[in-house]
């Protein structure tokens, strides 16, 4: 769980530095992104994990610079919107217990953490616990949607951060993305 709470703690890290760093959102879709493009299906841990990835973001796993295999991060040009999958140790707690140590150590670094949701959810089958929470930070919120699941005993967390300017606008894009998650 240590483990989980300090990348989970990065991707919050790197959502906040990003909601901060003022770059304009048009300036970035126009850098050759286009909008008519589609999602693209990404395929990891062996084909145990699928989600379709928006149009408008793409591996950065690589520019990070870290040389964790585990890790596999998803965003826009901007840094603004980003899907962080981490794949953990096996763990034999419960994804309620664990969602719930994460929204406190959560709270704990951010006294303005609004949890949204932290419930048990099913996605194709297979049940998850999903804890949507808001980040405050220099007049500006981000959206965190984490999805915490196991596969094959092991602890897997996918966190979607979106800016949350329109917090409808970004709980929708999350669940767009959820909706897509198959794990097998």
């Amino acid at each position: 769980m240590r483990h989980l709470a300090k990348y989970v703690g990065i991707g919050l890290l790197v959502m906040g530095l990003a909601a901060c760093d003022g770059k304009d959102e048009k300036a970035a879709a126009d850098n050759g992104v286009s909008s008519s493009q589609s999602a693209q299906t990404i395929s990891l841990l062996d084909g145990k994990l699928s989600f379709n990835l928006p149009a408008d973001m793409s591996d950065k796993s690589g520019k990070l610079g870290t040389q964790a295999n585990n890790m596999h991060v998803y965003a826009d040009e901007s840094g603004q919107k980003a899907i962080i999958v981490i794949a953990g140790d096996t763990t034999n707690e419960g994804l309620d217990v664990l969602a719930k140590r994460l929204e406190t150590q959560q709270r704990n670094r951010d006294a303005q953490l609004q949890v949204v949701t932290n419930k048990s959810v099913e996605l194709k089958g297979q049940t998850v616990q999903q804890l949507n929470t808001v980040i405050s930070a220099n007049n500006q919120s981000a959206w965190s949607s984490v999805i915490l699941a196991k596969v094959d005993g092991k602890l897997l967390t996918l966190q979607i951060s979106l800016p949350a300017d329109n917090q409808q606008q970004a709980q929708t894009e999350a669940e767009n993305i959820i909706n897509t998650i198959t794990l097998k």
